[in-house]
């Protein structure tokens, strides 16, 4: 963020917060560095900081920081010191009553920004050069990772060590076997988030330079029909909904689609398919798409409850239960693929067509660089946050279960209360008393700090964040600031005005089109599946993962998120109105209110309550 406008009243200081009665003390599930501290608060107190409810919506627990410290860590190494983006650095993020807001590092001096482009050209431009032979490597890297992580085995402690331990050439003891395999899990999720942005910056880089030239060439092109020339491109991300729609279709040829309800449970309806010949086809096809399709998530993967659809197959079901009700109503369940490419070769034929022949090369040089990179943003999600994370997170489980086993833990759920240093710690505890025969103090100290916090979770989920704090900026330059979150300057004076609510909110025009309707508004993954036919589906964010249901819904609006955000992309594809980035829509908009989307002019209007 550039400078800062003094508009100190806009949004309010990280200084004055108050803690939430009974949630004193939240500070402690955090590292010293996450905090407004009293010692930074000369610097931090004149930033703009905002609400990053893409990723982090709800209070984050104190294992699950590592997935705001390993991927901020490597974003920044990448696009600050590998390839030295010119106008920005890394990412801060802080704490406040358990939710994380971030602000981007700008490079304002000129010559530091001439400096680093030279990097950039050089570097970025060697990858657009070999984009497809590099991404080939990428995708053989991450699946070696995954199925390393599935190799990796958490020993159990056993009273005697075996004959192989005791005579054997090569081996260790399980204390440092288990030491070695945290240690691992740890590194194996740092190594994912390394390979997680090192394509990512550059597609949005490819982007940001088609944007840019559009907007110097033809400033009047909305941003919405920039991103509209990227769309209707197949990826990967949409197969396992693609799947999801022909098991629909072949649940009906089977004459097994009344098993799906709404309302019913996926065990019900399993249960009542393997009565009959037809049903069990239908699961044995079933059981053919879940490897790899049903590794998607229910959410981001962040936090360590997002699982995978494999181990909750909630959303999967709900999905299935819209497509077959569509389809027996005779409605259309397919993207509208083609109609979405008609629409972005026509925008690109007239946009082009006002160029001269000079500007028009680059036009179509830039554009074509832009649909080449683009299947990367969204792809990588389902190896990296999807795929990966979840079995990540079910290999933390495992460690949560030895602690547990041990009387270190109530539960092995327990163990995503404490950071992953106090885990390592326990860890060293458990070990060393298993060792010595000695007594563990471990049991005694963790379960009433567990208690504790997961309390306190329970009472910051209750509380509203501001969707900013600290100073509104003059200028916003961060490109991945831009498009992934929408925090734009326009966006950002847009919230500051907003702070007092009325009956219109404002964001980006994500997706076109207009529709009236009655909203539903989405705080948590695990209310998804409440969603019904034709509703407006109001959010923080959404993630890929949902992409089952925009066959149910009319629309989506959103509270963060920008023309590229996950959200933007998938109502494109889907043909759904969408505004997002409208700062409050979550706070304003009530379920069951009626309300219109323009999501060709980005404003949400609310028409009653």
């Amino acid at each position: 963020m550039a400078g800062s406008s003094g508009a100190l009243g806009a949004f309010p200081s990280p200084y004055s917060i108050e803690t939430p009665p009974g949630c004193e003390g939240w500070e402690e599930m955090y590292p010293y560095y996450a905090l407004f501290d009293e010692r930074r608060r000369e610097t931090d107190e004149s930033r703009f900081w905002f609400w990053n409810s893409m990723h982090f919506p709800v209070p984050m627990p104190a294992f699950d920081v590592i997935c705001i410290d390993s991927p901020y860590q490597a974003v920044g190494s990448w696009q600050n010191r590998v390839f030295a983006v010119p106008p920005a650095m890394g990412i801060d993020y802080r704490v406040v009553n358990g939710y994380i807001y971030i602000s981007g590092n700008p490079v304002t001096d000129p010559e530091k920004i001439a400096e680093r482009a030279g990097f950039f050209q050089k570097r970025a431009g060697y990858y657009y050069e070999n984009w497809s032979e590099l991404y080939g490597k990428w995708r053989s890297r991450i699946e070696a990772l995954i199925h390393e992580l599935d190799e990796l085995e958490v020993p159990d402690l056993p009273e005697y060590e075996s004959d192989e331990i005791a005579f054997g050439e090569d081996r260790n003891t399980t204390f440092y076997e288990v030491l070695e395999a945290y240690g691992r899990a740890l590194r194996l999720n740092d190594l994912m988030w390394q390979y997680h942005f090192e394509f990512l910056l550059l597609g949005y880089g490819a982007y940001g330079t088609f944007v840019e030239f559009c907007k110097g060439q033809l400033p009047d092109i909305p941003d919405q029909h920039i991103a509209q020339m990227v769309a209707g491109i197949d990826v990967l991300l949409f197969k396992p909904d693609a799947e999801l729609r022909r098991l629909a279709r072949l649940a009906i040829e089977l004459g097994v689609d009344a098993a799906f309800t709404q309302g019913r449970l996926p065990q019900e309806i399993d249960a009542e398919l393997a009565q009959s010949q037809g049903g069990r086809e239908w699961l044995d096809e079933l059981e053919k798409v879940k490897d790899p399709w049903f590794n998607m998530a229910t959410g981001d993967g962040l936090y360590h409850y997002y699982h995978s659809w494999l181990d909750d197959p909630s959303i999967p079901y709900a999905a299935l239960i819209g497509h077959i009700s569509a389809l027996n109503s005779g409605e259309q369940i397919e993207r509208p693929t083609e109609e979405l490419q008609r629409e972005r070769d026509r925008l690109a034929q007239e946009y082009g067509s006002l160029l001269d022949d000079s500007a028009r090369k680059t036009f179509e040089e830039l554009l074509g660089l832009s649909r080449v990179v683009f299947p990367y943003v969204e792809e990588h999600k389902f190896f990296c946050d999807y795929w990966f994370l979840t079995r990540w997170w079910n290999k933390i489980r495992e460690f949560g279960a030895l602690l547990a086993r041990h009387g270190f833990l109530e539960d092995g759920e327990d163990i995503f209360q404490l950071s992953r240093h106090e885990v390592s710690s326990a860890l060293d505890e458990l070990l060393l008393t298993w060792a010595t025969g000695g007594e563990p103090l471990g049991p005694k100290h963790w379960p009433p700090i567990v208690a504790r916090r997961r309390q306190l979770l329970e009472q910051l989920s209750e509380w509203t964040p501001p969707p900013a704090i600290g100073i509104t900026p003059d200028a916003v330059t961060d490109p991945m600031t831009i498009m992934l979150w929408g925090v734009t300057t326009e966006r950002v004076q847009e919230w500051a005005r907003q702070q007092d609510g009325g009956v219109e909110l404002n964001g980006a025009a994500a997706s076109p089109g207009v529709i009236e309707g009655i909203a539903h508004v989405v705080r948590s993954v695990s209310e998804i599946a409440n969603i019904r036919d034709g509703e407006i589906l109001v959010c923080g964010s959404t993630s890929p993962a949902w992409a089952p249901i925009f066959s149910k819904i009319k629309a989506t609006v959103t509270d963060v998120g920008g023309v590229m955000s996950h959200a933007a992309i998938v109502c494109r594809e889907y043909g759904l109105p969408a505004v997002v980035g409208t700062g409050r829509a979550t706070s304003q908009i009530k379920t069951g209110q009626t309300i219109r989307v323009d999501g060709s002019q980005g404003v949400v209007t609310l028409l009653e309550g």
